[in-house]
């Protein structure tokens, strides 16, 4: 295996998990005395963008173009 591969599903796994927990923590109630200091929903959809472009690069180096190509006529 490619270390690059290796390192971009390693960032993928970190960012799935980034994403389960920012999604369980924004799942619990709020308490109005304690106010959260972490934007979880805003860490949600920045993990989420993350494990899909990680994604789609680990697919780029396993040859599968996903890119459009203009072409002149």
């Amino acid at each position: 295996m490619n270390i690059d591969l290796i390192l971009t599903l390693a960032a993928a796994l970190a960012a799935g998990v980034l994403f389960a927990f920012a999604s369980w923590r924004d799942a619990q109630p709020a308490d109005p005395l304690k106010p959260r200091l972490i934007p979880w929903r805003a860490l949600i959809i920045v993990s989420a963008l993350l494990v899909v472009l990680a994604l789609v690069h680990a697919v780029n180096l396993l040859g599968v173009e996903t890119g459009t190509q203009l072409r002149a006529p």
